[in-house]
């Protein structure tokens, strides 16, 4: 694996944080939270945005209708499992920055399937020529149509690499 970031160990402000901030879960407050309704982004080109993500990824379209806050936009979601949508948004005449990794924004969005899934959405993608980052064999990071990175992981949901989240 190639080295990356800071060479400082960071390891005691990671545990001061720990430490002072997450609880074991019978100790958690409820979150104020139903769930996660959509994450929203923007794209390009609708048609081919369903392309990719219905065709390719087999994340079925779920709806698409007018976006209420810019008329003549198109606000359509995909559903990715359990209640969960990647909706998108586009904004005909208004001059959208190409897709690039700031501070606040996007990293990337990460999507699990089965191991089954994962091996032939993976396949998919190489197939249509789109450049692969294999991470362990259990991860997989490529570009969406407008340079927004997807991961495809085979860990179950809330398990982070043998990590349970939750």
């Amino acid at each position: 694996m190639t080295d990356h970031g800071s060479d400082i160990d960071r390891t005691g402000y990671w545990d001061a944080l720990r430490s002072r901030y997450l609880r074991p879960p019978g100790e958690r407050p409820a979150s104020a939270a139903r769930g996660l309704h959509h994450f929203a982004l923007v794209c390009s080109d609708v048609e081919r945005t369903i392309t990719f993500w219905q065709e390719l990824l087999e994340f079925p379209l779920a709806e698409l209708f007018e976006n209420r806050d810019y008329r003549g936009s198109t606000h359509f979601f995909f559903d990715i499992g359990q209640g969960n949508y990647v909706a998108y948004f586009d904004f005909p005449g208004l001059d959208v920055d190409p897709y690039r990794e700031v501070l606040g924004g996007l990293h990337h969005i990460a999507i699990s399937v089965t191991a089954e899934t994962f091996d032939r959405l993976v396949a998919k993608v190489k197939d249509a020529g789109i450049e692969v980052l294999m991470v362990d064999g259990t991860s997989a990071y490529f570009a969406g149509p407008d340079g927004e990175r997807i991961e495809l992981l085979s860990y179950p949901l809330h398990d982070m690499y043998g990590t349970i989240v939750g």
